[in-house]
């Protein structure tokens, strides 16, 4: 029987390269967020004199008091570093690991990119700074999150909440930014704070749209081998299943439906396991606006 013995032998190997692919990709990402949110910042965030709320916004809030206030000039990387180290330290401590380790090296690596990458302004107009300023913040922060990773900052905050609550808490974040953005608005001027202001709406809006592990999907899997199937997922994605046993109507075979709730950045992962046990396996893939009791999130690594 395919289940009992050829499925199970090929687990293991698919898990562990599975694995290996996540860190992979983890890493790619983390490069990616950092060259997006570096150039973002000296592209769009200067040319409007933005401010970009999270911990890179105060980085560049208190850059900017010292340099306009006092004539101190200092390094973005050495403020944002400093700033981020306490916060990594608790997410090290609260979230996971892996997780804050490939964060910890975004910070980095942004920092850095930040001081060394020219400037380049592509558009001075204020509006179109702030939008497009923001899709790309929020697209940088979406494409760390797709990573396992964070901007840091505030982004500890709400990936903290979001896996405590179940639900997305990235408006509470926005709530949290629009209090520094104030703040800058009474040292700089309201005009760029209102602006950025625009810039963080914009940017929450994407990261709400695109970050899929507040996101939930239903799978309705039509399978003749039921039982190896449910095993099987459960041991990998820790969700259980209701089932309900039929006959087809075409064929008139017996079939079982197997029902299932998984967020939709497992979908990929969920889908590909599920063809694996079963080739001819129908899987029929909806997307739910909410779901109510107990679900199981994957624990942050």
């Amino acid at each position: 029987m395919f289940a009992g013995e050829n499925w199970i032998m090929k687990s293991e190997k698919f898990l562990d390269q599975n694995n290996f692919l996540k860190s992979l990709i983890s890493f790619i990402c983390v490069l990616t967020a950092s060259f997006i949110l570096s150039f973002n910042i000296k592209s769009f965030v200067n040319a409007g004199n933005l401010i970009p709320g999270g911990f890179t916004g105060l980085s560049l809030l208190i850059q900017r008091t010292l340099s306009q206030f006092m004539n101190i000039n200092v390094p973005y990387s050495f403020i944002n570093i400093t700033l981020n180290a306490i916060p990594a330290f608790i997410g090290y401590k609260l979230i996971g690991k892996k997780f804050t380790t490939f964060t910890v090296i975004l910070i980095i690596m942004n920092s850095f990119m930040v001081d060394l990458i020219p400037v380049t302004p592509i558009t001075y107009d204020p509006l179109l700074v702030s939008i497009f300023g923001g899709i790309l913040n929020g697209t940088a922060i979406c494409i760390a999150l797709y990573g396992h990773a964070s901007t840091g900052g505030t982004d500890f905050i709400a990936v903290y909440l979001s896996n405590k609550l179940k639900r997305s808490s990235w408006g509470f974040v926005f709530g949290l930014n629009c209090i520094i953005l104030l703040c800058a608005g009474y040292l700089f001027g309201f005009e760029a704070a209102m602006y950025s202001i625009i810039f963080q709406f914009v940017s929450t809006n994407v990261i709400e749209r695109f970050n899929k592990r507040e996101q939930k999907v239903t799978l309705l899997i039509i399978t003749s081998i039921p039982d190896v199937v449910e095993e099987e997922f459960l041991k990998y994605s820790h969700h259980g299943m209701s089932r309900f046993d039929g006959r087809g109507s075409y064929l008139k075979e017996e079939k079982s439906m197997l029902v299932t709730v998984v967020g939709a950045n497992n979908v990929k992962d969920a889908v590909s396991l599920i063809k694996k046990i079963d080739p001819k396996v129908f899987i029929d893939v909806i997307k739910s606006m909410d779901v109510k009791g107990r679900f199981y999130m994957d624990p942050i690594e």
